[in-house]
Formats: C-alpha cells, sequence, structure tokens
C-alpha cells in the first residue's frame, strides 16, 4: 500500500497563491498515476487534480482549471498541487492519492489509504 504525506496548506489571502506538495511511498511511485482531492467542511470529497504515471497528461476539475497545476517528480516520489488565484470556495482539506489510472482515481479505486490531508483557507 502506498503511504501519502501531504503538506503546504496554510491561510491565504483571496488572489494568493500557494504550493502543496505529497511525499509518497514505494519503489513504484512512477508507474502510478497521482491526484488531488479536497473536502470542504460539509461537503464530499472530490477530485482536484490528475496526472499521469509520466506526467505527459494533466487533468483538471473546472472550477479549478486554469488556476492550479499539478506536477510529479518521480526521482524523489513527489507530487505538487501550484494553486494560483485562490479563492474563498477553494478552501477545504486537501488530499493526494494514488491510482493505477487517471480513470480508477475518479472512480475511487486507490493504491493508498488517505493521508492526514493539508489544510487550505482563503480569506475574502
Amino acid at each position: 500500500q502506498v503511504q501519502l504525506v501531504e503538506s503546504g496548506g496554510g491561510l491565504v489571502q483571496a488572489g494568493g497563491s500557494l504550493r502543496l506538495s505529497c511525499a509518497a511511498s514505494g519503489r513504484t511511485f512512477s508507474s502510478y498515476a497521482m491526484g488531488w482531492f479536497r473536502q470542504a467542511p460539509g461537503k464530499e470529497r472530490e477530485f482536484v487534480a490528475g496526472i499521469t504515471w509520466s506526467g505527459s497528461s494533466t487533468y483538471y476539475a473546472d472550477s479549478v482549471k486554469g488556476r492550479f497545476t499539478i506536477s510529479r517528480d518521480n526521482a524523489k516520489n513527489m507530487v505538487y498541487l501550484q494553486m494560483n488565484s485562490l479563492i474563498p470556495e477553494d478552501t477545504a482539506v486537501y488530499y493526494c492519492e494514488a491510482g493505477r489510472s487517471i480513470g480508477d482515481l475518479r472512480s475511487r479505486r486507490f493504491l493508498g489509504s488517505w493521508g492526514q490531508g493539508t489544510q487550505v483557507t482563503v480569506s475574502s
């Protein structure tokens, strides 16, 4: 099972930026698709962004398209989420997950278990 540790959250004003990081265990990290999810208070956890094992393709929720960028460094077993032009609606706990494909991530078929997440709070 893949172990995941998220970091980089914080409090930021609307219009600001944050960069989230996710450290993953496992010798086969480079074969996983990776994704970021978020859960706001009182809402279901939702898919935010995904990246294929090679990094050649990325996918975004409509709500973050053009503002967020997902990337990965397979040499370091890391995946990142650069968040720009943040709005209060982005306030949530952010989690990363691993899957065999982007389709598996969207279908919640994960290779890891949810980490502790990292809190992002955007003030207006």
